[in-house]
Parts: C-alpha cells; sequence; structure tokens
C-alpha cells in the first residue's frame, strides 16, 4: 500500500512547480531527486539524495552540518549550504554525490544556510555574517567556473544576521530576511538580544536597497521566505522574548503593501512555541503553509482571507514545500507526509522515505 502511494506521490511531485523554499522539475524518464542533509546516529553529517520511492542515490559524508540546498538551473550540481556558524558549504555532483568541491568561507565569515543561484547560472549569492562586526550581513557573491565556485565580492544585506535569501519573481530582485541577531566566530550564543534589528529587504543585484522594512515587536526575528508567482512575499519569525508573551510568527508583504503581520488567530500564535522553521506557498491554490517543530504542528491557511485549512500534529516537522496538488513536510523524527490540499479538508499521506533525521530544509530536482 505505502509504495502505491509513493509512487502516485512521484507521479504528482513531477509536475509541480518551484514554489516556496522547494525546487521541483521535470526530468524526463526518472522522478525527482530529494535534497535535503541528514545525521546519523552517530551525529556525522551527510549530504544525501533520494528518490520518492526511497531509494538512495547518494550519501555523501560531509565535515559540517548543512542546512539548505540550492541547485544550478543548467547543471546537474547543487550547493550544500552549511548552518550557522559553519564554514564550508558543499558543491556536490547530483549524479553520483561526487564531492566536486569545498567552499570555504572568506577570513572573517561565515555561512548562514542560505543561497540562491540566478537564473542564468553564472552567479551564487550566500548569506553571511561578518565576524570583525558580528551580526553585519553581508551576501558573498560566487562566480561559477565550470564545475566550481569562485568568491568575487560581498553585498551588504543592509542588516543583522540575515537568514534566508531569495528572488521575487523577476528573477533580478533580492528579498533578504535580516534576523538582527548579532552573533560572533564560531558561536550561536546571541550577543544582542535587548537590542534586536531584524527586518525584511529588498534590493537589487546590484546591492542598491529598495526597502527596508520592520516588524512591531523588535525581538521577533525574521528567519524563512516563501515568494509566490505575484511577488506575495510570506515570512515566518522566530520570537526571542519572554516566553510568556505572544508573538505574531507569520508575516506577509504583498505587492504595493507593507510588511505586516498575517491574520493568524490567537490560539494558533500561543501554541507555535514560539518557533517557527518553515514557510511555503501555493500560489496555484491561493494556500501558505507553515511548519512549527517545537510545538509538533503543521499550519495551513487561505493566503487570501486567512481562514485556516489545517491546524494538525506532526512530530517535529521541518522542511515544508508546495507540489501541484498540495505541500510535502519532512520531519527530524518521524515520517515525511504529503498533504492533498485540492479539497476543503487536506488529507495525509505517508510518503516511503527513510524516517528522521532530516534538516530543517529540502530541495527537489
Amino acid at each position: 500500500m505505502l509504495r502505491r502511494q509513493a509512487l502516485k506521490l512521484g507521479s504528482v511531485l513531477l509536475s509541480a512547480l518551484t514554489l516556496g523554499g522547494w525546487s521541483l522539475s521535470r526530468h524526463k524518464g526518472s522522478e525527482p531527486l530529494l535534497l535535503s542533509a541528514r545525521d546519523d546516529g552517530d551525529g556525522k553529517h551527510y549530504a544525501v539524495g533520494f528518490r520518492l520511492d526511497g531509494t538512495q542515490v547518494f550519501s555523501t559524508q560531509v565535515a559540517q552540518r548543512c542546512h539548505a540546498i540550492v541547485h544550478h538551473p543548467k547543471q546537474p550540481v547543487a550547493l550544500f549550504v552549511a548552518r550557522r556558524p559553519g564554514t564550508e558549504s558543499y558543491l556536490i555532483d547530483l549524479r553520483d554525490g561526487r564531492l566536486l568541491q569545498t567552499v570555504a568561507s572568506q577570513p572573517n565569515r561565515h555561512f548562514y544556510g542560505h543561497a540562491v543561484v540566478h537564473k542564468e547560472g553564472e552567479w551564487l549569492y550566500a548569506t553571511e555574517n561578518d565576524t570583525t562586526d558580528p551580526g553585519r550581513g553581508v551576501l558573498g557573491v560566487y562566480r561559477f567556473e565550470g564545475e566550481r565556485l569562485m568568491h568575487t565580492g560581498e553585498l551588504s544585506t543592509h542588516g543583522i544576521g540575515p537568514h534566508e535569501v531569495a528572488w521575487l519573481p523577476d528573477g533580478e530582485t533580492l528579498v533578504v530576511a535580516n534576523g538582527g541577531i548579532r552573533t560572533e566566530a564560531e558561536s550561536r550564543v546571541e550577543m544582542n538580544l535587548d537590542a534586536m534589528q531584524p527586518s525584511l529587504v529588498l534590493m537589487q543585484r546590484d546591492g542598491t536597497l529598495l526597502s527596508k522594512e520592520t516588524l512591531a515587536q523588535q525581538m521577533n526575528s525574521v528567519r524563512h521566505l516563501a515568494v509566490g508567482s505575484d511577488g506575495t512575499i510570506a515570512v515566518c519569525q522566530q520570537f526571542m522574548g519572554d516566553a510568556t508573551e505572544t508573538a505574531e510568527l507569520l508575516a506577509i508583504k504583498r505587492p504595493g503593501q507593507p510588511f505586516q503581520a498575517f491574520p493568524v488567530p490567537e490560539q494558533q500564535l500561543q501554541a507555535m512555541a514560539q518557533y517557527t522553521a518553515s514557510v511555503a506557498i501555493h500560489s496555484e491554490l491561493r494556500l501558505v503553509a507553515l511548519t512549527a517543530p517545537r510545538a509538533n504542528r503543521l499550519f495551513v491557511w487561505d493566503l487570501d482571507s486567512g481562514a485556516v485549512r489545517l491546524d494538525a500534529p506532526m512530530p517535529d516537522c521541518a522542511g515544508v514545500g508546495a507540489v501541484e496538488d498540495g505541500f510535502v513536510v519532512t520531519s527530524g523524527q518521524g515520517r515525511c507526509r504529503f498533504y492533498d490540499c485540492r479539497k476543503p479538508e487536506p488529507l495525509a499521506q505517508p510518503m516511503n522515505l527513510p524516517s528522521g533525521f532530516w534538516d530543517n530544509h529540502l530541495h527537489l530536482v
């Protein structure tokens, strides 16, 4: 039964779109390759690739834990980006898992876990920390030379502690989630919780600042992004304030409108345990999904009305991404699931993939 479900899901995913924090493209004669960072029971780190029926394509051990993955639009390679405050990211051949290059951060810099590749495939931009001025955000600029990345410079993110970076639909405007938290090299200890400066920035590819907006709660760290086909930006937060305070953990910026909180019911905000992991927009179904792993909850809302479509338990739910008929969700402790959202009440189906040990993000190509 599970195998039939996995094969059916594979057929669904083959025709999916690139949305939110996930990417899925059609490859003739094969089902998608699922990429993620995983650990094993001994705490060793791996860059892995699986087919949706659970077949392992590669599992490449790497020295540092990775976070998000970004693939090249024209070559069969992907960069597994180091989790903050990692100093090594890994360029992997997707055909066999060969480690093509260990990309080291520049002196006095470390990675923040995310990157994007320009649509033409020549340039890559990675969020990084300037440790000489802890927390000053930069985008490391890298150029592809064949199957290698060369560092060519950097751009300011116009903020502190950048986390995720994404493209607007024009493919030229960058969106940056500045978490607002200062950290030193080789540390995840927050230095400025009493003076955080989180922000959402739009900037041109040459570094020109277009806009910089903030939310009402100063200690609400802006972390992860999803961008809809119409340019709507959904942003999820991690709150660093008092444990008794209710934080607005999902925000939205619609085209031509200010950055503001999404109308999440108070009960759901309180249930999130002040922490979210990933967000995704389904442009065709007009839905937004959010994972709250500390609360073991997955949420789906109508993107336009704010109506609740799903509030479901899921152990340590982590990555979420939009596919043709709904969302796929990974778990750090349990089974990965597909949620069919074509009807008013989403239907969950287990995926035939290894359980647990998945990092917060997953990428399909």
